[in-house]
């Protein structure tokens, strides 16, 4: 598991912040993406009752998940799939390391997975001497960086072409200063396919299971699930329980909003189904819980366990665009992730649902629904609720409801202010006052809303009494 110190989300949004070229990119690129997912949606005239339905069968699956798990169980077994159950990360590592344990293996192919991440597989695995390779091209270049992905579609959108062509030249030996997209693909194309022929273990997570039928189905752009997984003697594909749903005929609601909603594609270009395995192969599902039951029994919280990772809700998102997806310290960052992260550990994510602004610009692009604003807030609430906030934070707030619950201590405190912003300005503006690190404190008023409002209240009835 990571020992790695955490950065608070300010600190390290500050930090991305120091280069403001970079970050006017960033903004600008996650924005391009918003816009085609805008597009691609407005294209549809029944888009509002996909996301609708979609939500509904969502949270049919939530309130039925027990059986839906049973019976996705009982599917995949007369597939010939082999099942296993993980209660946390640390059982779903030993899980997969015990299949590569029992076939003797070193290596391993991977596809995207958000779920290992979250479990932080690859850690566990090099930690045991096994050689693991990312294949999505976006997750090998954070891998070669030792960087983990900052975005759950896009893992290395905070890198521009010419950061990848010095990764590239530094470990697989490409030529200095070749940015050009293509021939940077290609060399990564050449150095993947090896791994391709020869790892006999291969890895993929999942986007959705069908308990009718105890199949799956992976979605890609880039194929590199499906070379993995028909090449390799076997396959371990890992998901968390919420990915489940009931029938095979609800995936085309969701497979027509997850592209659109994730980067303006009609469909992605690989939906592939895996239902059994090929003769003399072996196909292993984990299907993990690692916090979701007690979200799913927060009441406040469980419509989080719907999100089906499209990741519009970080495109969207002015603080994620901004801020840079490490900025978060989760394998999930932006919106959602600062919904989940809480779950697994309060005292840890504490900091996250107040990396927003709660304009409500997530909820709206939601493929699925999710309240994500308001459960941001309701986070807020329990997190002071709970004591996982700063004491100096806490304070602060104590102090500003008491002076707001009566009129006589706002009306003197009003005037203190204004006398010590005019008279004594360095009392306000100094390192202590964070709102003043990024900003100009205005100019003192002459006089404040109230007297002016009390004054004109006045004029205005001796004029209408004259």
């Amino acid at each position: 598991m990571s020992s790695k110190k955490i950065i608070e989300h300010s600190e390290a949004a500050t930090r991305f912040n120091k280069d403001g070229n970079r970050v006017d990119w960033h903004d600008e690129t996650l924005w391009f993406v918003r816009e085609k997912r805008d597009k691609a949606a407005h294209q549809i005239p029944e888009w509002e009752l996909l996301r609708e339905t979609a939500s509904k069968i969502k949270n049919n699956v939530l309130s039925n998940i027990h059986d839906y798990l049973i019976e996705f169980e009982a599917n995949a077994l007369k597939n010939g799939i082999i099942v296993h159950w993980a209660a946390d990360g640390k059982e779903h590592n030993e899980i997969v390391h015990s299949i590569m344990e029992k076939h003797g293996v070193k290596q391993m192919v991977k596809s995207k997975s958000m779920l290992t991440e979250e479990c932080h597989l690859n850690e566990y695995l090099i930690e045991k001497g096994i050689d693991i390779i990312d294949t999505d091209l976006g997750e090998r270049i954070v891998q070669l960086r030792q960087e983990p992905p900052s975005h759950i579609v896009l893992p290395a959108i905070h890198l521009k072409k010419e950061d990848v062509s010095a990764t590239f030249h530094e470990h697989l030996g490409t030529e200095a200063g070749n940015n050009d997209p293509q021939y940077l693909t290609e060399a990564a194309r050449l150095h993947l396919r090896d791994t391709f022929l020869t790892r006999k273990v291969a890895l993929t997570g999942v986007n959705f299971a069908v308990a009718e039928t105890g199949e799956f189905v992976v979605c890609t752009n880039e194929g590199n699930a499906d070379m993995g997984a028909h090449l390799a003697d076997v396959h371990i594909a890992c998901m968390g329980f919420e990915k489940l749903i009931p029938q095979r005929k609800h995936l085309g609601v969701f497979l027509r909003l997850l592209a659109r909603s994730a980067t303006g594609q009609p469909i992605t270009t690989f939906s592939s189904h895996f239902k059994k395995p090929r003769v003399g192969q072996e196909m292993h599902i984990v299907i993990v819980d690692n916090g979701r039951t007690t979200q799913l029994g927060r009441e406040d919280f469980r419509n989080s366990l719907k999100c089906i990772r499209c990741g519009a809700c970080m495109n969207t998102c002015p603080v994620y665009r901004r801020s840079g997806g490490h900025s978060y310290h989760n394998a999930v960052a932006g919106p959602i992730g600062s919904i989940l992260a809480p779950n697994l550990d309060m005292s840890k994510n504490a900091d996250l649902p107040f990396a927003s602004t709660l304009c409500g610009s997530c909820t709206n692009v939601c493929p699925v629904k999710i309240d994500i604003h308001d459960q941001l807030y309701k986070w807020r609430q329990v997190l002071v609720k709970e004591g996982h906030t700063p004491m100096a934070k806490t304070v602060a707030m104590n102090t500003m409801a008491t002076v707001l619950a009566s009129p006589t201590v706002f009306n003197l405190a009003g005037k203190m202010g204004k006398f010590v912003m005019k008279n004594v300005p360095g009392m306000v503006n100094n390192g202590l006052n964070k709102w003043y690190d990024n900003r100009e404190m205005p100019e003192v008023p002459e006089e404040s809303f109230r007297d002016w409002y009390k004054k004109n209240s006045r004029e205005s009835k001796e004029k209408n009494n004259e």
